[in-house]
């Protein structure tokens, strides 16, 4: 399978699990990496210029109507979720919170699914609820590749584990080898 897409979600601990994985990724990643990282509604762009700041690859707000495109990393802005749309462009919602989360991983996942169907990687990283565990299912039924991160090497394992339960995962992955393991996924 030639993948086109990769989306991570993260919540506690997700900070540090990006830091390890994000620089790892060259600046020619030929997949965009759209990534819903739990944060509070007040949150500036910190995220974006500290993991810009250690890495090659240029990481970046989502905004609505963006055109998604590989070499790049996407996080998704505080206090919206983060949705794919069919025409591969992101749009933004102020709905209530998913799994008590506004961006929801869930969100993300579950629209970029429908989307990018069998071609889409999936990626849950730490985190202390079970946001993610649906549009992980959601991305499996799909037939694209679901990975969860090694919960011995997470912050808060909830996320990760909930996952494990609902979902049959293609691939664990310790957080120090998921930088390389992205590395390696055939790309369209």
């Amino acid at each position: 399978m030639l993948y086109e897409a990769v989306v991570i979600g993260a919540s506690i601990g997700g900070l540090q699990a990006l830091s390890a994985i994000i620089p790892k990724l060259p600046k020619d990643f030929k997949l965009p990496v759209i990534v819903v990282q739990h944060r509070g509604r007040m949150r500036d762009e910190f995220i974006v210029r500290y993991l810009n700041g250690k890495s090659d690859i240029c990481v970046t707000e989502a905004c609505s109507r963006g055109v998604i495109s590989p070499e790049f990393v996407y996080i998704s802005p505080a206090g919206y979720h983060l949705l794919v749309e069919n025409d591969k462009i992101f749009s933004l919602s102020v709905d209530p919170p998913v799994s008590y989360s506004i961006p929801s991983v869930d969100v993300l996942f579950e629209t970029a699914a429908e989307v990018y169907q069998e071609k889409l990687v999936g990626v849950l990283l730490t985190g202390a609820n079970s946001d993610g565990s649906g549009g992980l299912q959601k991305i499996k039924s799909y037939g694209g590749l679901a990975i969860v991160q090694d919960p011995k090497t997470t912050e808060a394992s909830s996320m990760v584990e909930s996952a494990l339960k609902l979902v049959e995962v293609d691939h664990v992955v310790a957080l120090d080898k998921m930088g390389e393991f992205l590395r390696s996924l055939p790309y369209a």
